[in-house]
């Protein structure tokens, strides 16, 4: 059995977030079925599965570190290629059955299939990032990816050098909206000389929005073509191939949700990885593991922000420092956000 112990913060990023404790769980069995062992955090990813280098990989890394500290059994189960709510209906249940908890879905996408599953098993909690699900037993994990994105907007304005910028979106949705909106208003408000141009990869996910490099790299290599020498996506997997096309036009792509300038995969490519906008899907995979760890399980919406260091702005690659005004731009576009005399727009 797992160790219970007190709970009042916990760590996200380099931060503490505040936890508001809702009782919501406590063993892993529950009242359908008896789970065979009590076991750790489960994950179930969201389109693109691991290796993305972005959004799910993210995930995955709350998930090995909360492996490490409490040296649990954990799973981490990729998605099929068009999936319906059933298939993830079955996945959670699945894990849910197995001992498993949390079990979390890594995506919107889980939305319905948490909805039918969670109230079946009321002493699993469960975890859904990027969505809200109502249940007493439920953690809705949403950030704030506008704020994020008007950092990479200040940063792509004080960048370029031809006044023209790039956005790169996976689907055409809500939550891909909130990431162009933050870039489209940092930029603007840098310097209104610079032009954004925008493109979606497709109308749902279905149709390889946020799984389609190749897609990606078409989208950027025309944005490229309208003079664009900073492109930013918000894309998933698609997202690896905006960067191919950067690198090999010689200007800088903004990376999204890792820091995609240390990811091995994108090595090659890492010197054109300008900077990334940071979502820390990780440390809301952590924070909500350790929550069941120690016997106070989140519940309903926890949303992780700049003040939380819940997203941000990666400054790996050296020759961000060397862009003139860049760091102390986002600097003070951070510390505007916090303090609310900037209003970041979802839409």
């Amino acid at each position: 059995m797992r160790r219970i112990s007190k709970l009042t913060r916990v760590a996200v990023g380099v931060a503490s977030l505040a936890l508001a404790a809702t009782a919501c769980g406590g063993t892993s069995s529950d009242s359908g079925d008896e789970a065979k062992e009590d076991l750790g955090l489960a994950i179930a990813y969201d389109i693109g599965g691991k290796g993305d280098q972005s959004f799910n990989d993210a995930a995955y890394a709350g998930l090995q570190k909360a492996q490490k500290e409490f040296g649990y059994k954990t799973d981490d189960v990729e998605p099929t290629e068009g999936e319906t709510d059933a298939d993830k209906e079955q996945r959670l249940s699945s894990l849910a059955k197995q001992g498993y908890n949390p079990v979390i879905g890594i995506g919107f996408a889980y939305g319905p299939a948490m909805e039918a599953v969670a109230s079946k098993y009321p002493d699993t909690t469960f975890g859904i990032v990027d969505s809200v699900v109502e249940g007493d037993n439920v953690a809705s994990l949403v950030f704030a990816e506008e704020q994020a994105s008007y950092l990479a907007g200040v940063a792509a304005a004080k960048a370029t050098k031809t006044n023209t910028v790039g956005f790169v979106g996976g689907v055409d949705i809500p939550l891909i909206h909130k990431f162009e909106a933050g870039y489209k208003q940092g930029v603007a408000e840098t310097n209104p000389k610079v032009k954004v141009v925008s493109q979606y990869l497709t109308q749902t996910a279905e149709e390889g929005g946020f799984s389609s490099p190749d897609k990606g790299k078409a989208a950027a290599e025309g944005q490229i073509e309208k003079k664009a020498d900073v492109v930013y996506q918000a894309a998933g997997l698609s997202g690896q191939g905006v960067i191919e096309a950067a690198a090999k036009a010689k200007v800088w792509a903004i990376g999204v949700d890792s820091d995609q300038y240390k990811q091995a995969a994108l090595a090659q490519y890492k010197n054109y990885i300008l900077t990334s906008a940071l979502k820390d899907v990780g440390g809301a995979v952590y924070a909500l593991s350790k929550s069941v760890e120690d016997g106070k399980p989140l519940s309903g919406v926890q949303t992780f922000d700049l003040k939380v260091n819940g997203v941000g702005l990666a400054e790996s690659n050296p020759e961000f420092a060397k862009i003139a005004g860049l760091s102390d731009a986002v600097a003070k576009a951070k510390a505007g956000i916090i303090d609310g005399s900037i209003k970041v727009k979802t839409e």
